[in-house]
Formats: C-alpha cells, structure tokens, sequence
C-alpha cells in the first residue's frame, strides 16, 4: 500500500496493511503498526514509533531532531500511540538525553499547526486544538483539552480532565478536574461538562468542586488549604489525586482570579 513517488528507507519497519501516500519519507529506524494512514508530504524521521490505526496529515513532520542547544545527536525516540489523528502540518520532536523521547498516547487528536517539543509526555484521549504549542518537558495528562493557539511554558504539567481556553499563556501547573481562563491564567471552575460526559456522578463532580472551593475561593495560602482539605473530606481518588498534583507541583499551580487581583 506504499505508493509511488514515496521514500521508505529499507530499514524501515511497517505493517503490511500501512497506507503511505506520494511525496512522504519514512527514515530508518522506524516503525509503524498496522491500519495506519500516513497521508501526502508527510516526513517521518529517525527514532519514530508509531501505533496501529493512526492517521496522519499532509505536511506533518514527527520524529525531527529537538529544538535544543544540548542535543548531540544522540538516539533518542518519538512515540504515537494506537488510533491517534495527527492533522496538516504538525510537528513533533524527539526526546533528548533528559528523557530519552516524546510520547503522544492513545486515541488522541492533534490539530494543524500543533507543536510537541521534545520530552513532552502527551497521555490519551487529549485534544490539542490548532497551534498550540508545547515547550519541551511539558506533561498533559489524560482527557486534557488545550484550547487553540495555548502557548505551555517548558516543564508545566496540565493535569487530566482539564481544560484551557484558547489563547491561553500556561505559565503555572493546572490541576486536574479544573477549567483555566482569563488572563492571567486562572482557575475557572471544574471541567463539570467533561466529567459528566466521562460518566462522573453528579456527587462525585460536587465533591471535586468543593475540595477546589477550599483550595482557590477561600482565603488560604496552598499549605493551609491542603491541610483543610485532608482533614474535611474523606480519602477518595480523587481528593488524594487533587492533593499530590499540588503538593508534586514543581512550578506551583495556578491562582484563583479574585487572587491576582488582590496581588495587583
């Protein structure tokens, strides 16, 4: 299913059912699964690992060397998971030294013009809507929607079942459960319209709500509201995820609005 005018490099490892379609190039040291479409103008470089039943778009570039100073060449990697949709002109880079790779989970979508630098981890099931770009080192965990044209700052972490409005700055952690606007970026409420399609009950969604209430409406420095909310509410996955994302946060996580405005 290769057809003509395409460059496949003889090392390269594909399915038998991969469709390549004219004018793309697929490097050594790759390897794609099967079902996959890699359409038109499409470059796939060294070090790519690419999962069944993906598909990608004209003018995407995956597996290109990191935009990084201290890369020296070495062999490092770029990972897309199964049933993944990459669309016009994305471009993701592999890892460097630090990590080793970049890795896009499964069953995710990444609109034109997105950027994944290198040693960015992408979970499944996330959206990156057109032109948003990742720095390198950033970690978007699963069932994450980034609105389009979101710039991430290198090292943040976007945590799961959030969302960021388009045109945002993510220059602090966004916990997960959350909604992030405004600017500067804020917390916005809880992702409630994403829980409920994910089959959150309507209790569940109101103990994430009051855990943030404590967290960001109340007027407690980040110490004092974990401490409050580890005392108040009862162990669940949830609570002691919401309390490790923040307690692990290495960049902190970002502000209530009413907050930032008390700063200024």
């Amino acid at each position: 299913m290769i057809q003509p005018l395409t460059f496949v490099h003889s090392d390269a490892k594909i399915a038998e059912n991969v469709v390549v379609e004219s004018f793309s190039s697929i490097n050594r040291d790759v390897e794609i699964g099967e079902g996959t479409w890699i359409g038109p103008n499409v470059t796939i470089m060294e070090g790519a690992r690419i999962g069944k039943n993906c598909k990608i778009f004209p003018g995407t570039v995956i597996s290109a060397e990191p935009q990084d100073l201290k890369y020296k060449g070495e062999k490092t990697l770029t990972y897309i998971g199964d049933n993944t949709v990459i669309r016009e002109c994305v471009t993701i880079n592999r890892g460097t030294t630090a990590l080793g790779y970049t890795k896009i989970g499964n069953d995710s979508l990444v609109m034109a013009t997105a950027h994944v630098a290198h040693d960015c981890i992408v979970g499944d099931n996330v959206i990156l809507v057109n032109g948003v770009g990742l720095s390198g080192h950033v970690i978007i965990e699963d069932y994450v929607l980034l609105g389009g044209m979101t710039a991430v700052h290198q090292f943040n972490k976007v945590g799961r079942h959030s969302i960021v409005a388009g045109g945002s700055l993510v220059r602090k952690d966004v916990p997960p459960y959350t909604k992030a606007a405004r600017d500067p970026l804020s917390y916005a409420g809880i992702n409630s319209i994403g829980l409920r399609r994910r089959g959150f009950s309507s209790e569940k969604i109101a103990e994430i709500q009051s855990i943030y209430r404590v967290i960001f409406q109340k007027k407690l420095n980040v110490s004092q509201a974990l401490n409050v909310v580890e005392a108040e509410f009862e162990a669940t996955p949830e609570r002691d995820e919401i309390i490790q994302f923040i307690q692990s946060s290495m960049r902190g996580v970002m502000k209530s609005f009413n907050a930032i405005r008390n700063l200024e």
